[in-house]
């Protein structure tokens, strides 16, 4: 078959070809393979030749009827069909591993036209699975389905906020978002902006915690040159650049008095003047405006101007602390993993049962900077394919009974609660199961596994306790 011009010149030239080669015989019989393909699969072509195609292992292959009908006899698609394109098949490697290949094939004929073999041309698809997988990855970081705008959530509290991010973004009226540090505040203004009809001009960013009042001031609205020492020319301030956009103002609690007189005049004439000049200049801005602070309390106490509030709060948003949301903390979880993995490349793909129970047992101060934190750390740590909590920093759990839970998994003693423990949780929490447990640190599921592993009836009476209860299931 292979002699002649071909046949001297077979290795040369499918050898210097990057996809995988394979010609069988009529029978399934491996003739040649060229060395992109034994690389592939793992095996010196030596001893591919006269195997049996099979010991491929692909998924695609389906035996048909031989032509003829001859009774009993199989024989391949591919010599039924006579091609086969583009077909996406995995491939047994020696070593036992799956490999994801693109199979071309077409049957040999001879001068008669019988057919007398077959040629498959292999491409793996390796280097594109990753690629769809950092796709699906990215898809899911930046629209992520569990969420609104990129922020994860789908509490209650969570999809109100998301309905309200919706219909404040039409408006022009001043918004402001009230959250603890760490909730997302920057996030909710972008996405505001987003969705707003000033999406195509800027969304402008200051910090006004991080500036002096005198730093500020020319930030806000800029300064002509020799306004000041070092004022060496003019300089546009952020109101101006946000002109016809949005300007986000983060910790506005943070502005002196002196500047939030200027800032409510800004509000209310809709023009600034330069630091060292008097020259009014008009600016067109929707003003987002962020505080962890209780603005209300800072009016009573004189240190925030109560018009300058009444100005700023048209449009309240209040974004929800993270432990008021713990059904988000799976979410969110996973959501820092995919982030965290694409970044590092590091195979981590979750976290085990006990250290989520004890990341929702967690009151989480830091909220969602502190979650990222911690994963943070347990990625650094962690060189298993789930996080465990032995590789999660030391966590402010809120009270004895999850502290001692947590401690219990840290030092890797089994999973287990004691029937004692249990009995006495329950009675502790008046046989509440959804408060036993959150004492346990634990979720109401595992908690019901636990009552039927220990065989404690939740009757009219927990046994040992003469807790009354009514009786009720895993959802109870």
């Amino acid at each position: 078959m292979f002699d002649g011009y071909f046949g001297r010149y077979w290795e040369t030239i499918v050898d210097t070809m990057t996809d995988g080669v394979i010609v069988v015989d009529r029978n399934s019989t491996i003739l040649a393979v060229n060395r992109a393909l034994a690389e592939m699969i793992g095996y010196e072509r030596t001893a591919l030749i006269g195997q049996p195609c099979a010991v491929l292992g692909c998924d695609a292959c389906i035996s048909g009827k031989r032509r003829g009908g001859e009774a009993g006899a199989k024989d391949c698609e591919l010599f039924v069909s006579g091609v086969v394109v583009r077909r996406r098949c995995r491939l047994r490697r020696k070593d036992g591993g799956t490999l994801n290949v693109l199979k071309n094939a077409a049957v040999l004929k001879d001068d008669h036209g019988a057919t007398v073999g077959a040629v498959e041309t292999i491409t793996d698809l390796t280097d594109l699975l990753e690629k769809e997988e950092e796709i699906r990855e990215l898809k899911h970081l930046l629209s992520p389905e569990d969420g609104f705008e990129g922020i994860v959530g789908r509490s209650q509290s969570m999809l109100a906020t998301f309905e309200l991010m919706r219909n404040a973004a039409v408006s022009d009226a001043p918004i402001i978002i009230y959250g603890e540090s760490g909730t997302g505040k920057e996030l909710v203004a972008n996405a505001v902006h987003r969705l707003g009809r000033r999406s195509r001009r800027p969304l402008v960013k200051v910090s006004c915690a991080a500036l002096s009042e005198t730093l500020l001031e020319s930030e806000l609205f800029g300064h002509v040159k020799g306004a000041f020492t070092g004022a060496e020319r003019d300089r546009k301030g952020r109101f101006e650049a946000a002109h016809r956009g949005d300007l986000f103002l983060d910790e506005i609690g943070d502005v002196p008095l002196a500047m939030q007189i200027k800032l409510l005049r800004v509000l209310q004439e809709k023009e600034i003047e330069r630091v060292g000049e008097q020259k009014p200049v008009p600016v067109d801005v929707r003003v987002i405006a962020a505080t962890h602070r209780d603005l209300k309390a800072m009016c009573r106490e004189g240190r925030f101007r109560e018009d300058l509030f009444y100005r700023l709060n048209v449009i309240p948003i209040r974004l929800p602390p993270l432990r008021e949301r713990p059904d988000d903390i799976p979410l969110l979880v996973d959501h820092v993993i995919r982030t965290i993995r694409m970044r590092t490349g590091k195979e981590i793909r979750g976290v085990t049962g006990q250290a989520m129970e004890m990341m929702a047992a967690c009151p989480w101060p830091g909220n969602i900077r502190e979650l990222i934190n911690v994963l943070e750390y347990a990625f650094v740590v962690c060189q298993e394919e789930l996080i465990a909590p032995q590789h999660l920093p030391s966590l402010p759990l809120p009270d004895p009974e999850v502290r001692y839970t947590a401690r219990r998994a840290e030092a890797g003693t089994p999973g287990e609660t004691r029937k004692e423990e249990l009995l006495r949780v329950l009675e502790q929490s008046g046989g509440r199961r959804q408060e036993a447990a959150r004492l346990l640190g634990i979720s109401r599921v595992t908690l019901w596994k636990l009552l039927k592993r220990h065989g404690v009836t939740m009757g009219p009476r927990v046994a040992r306790t003469g807790v009354e209860t009514p009786a009720e299931g895993p959802a109870g």
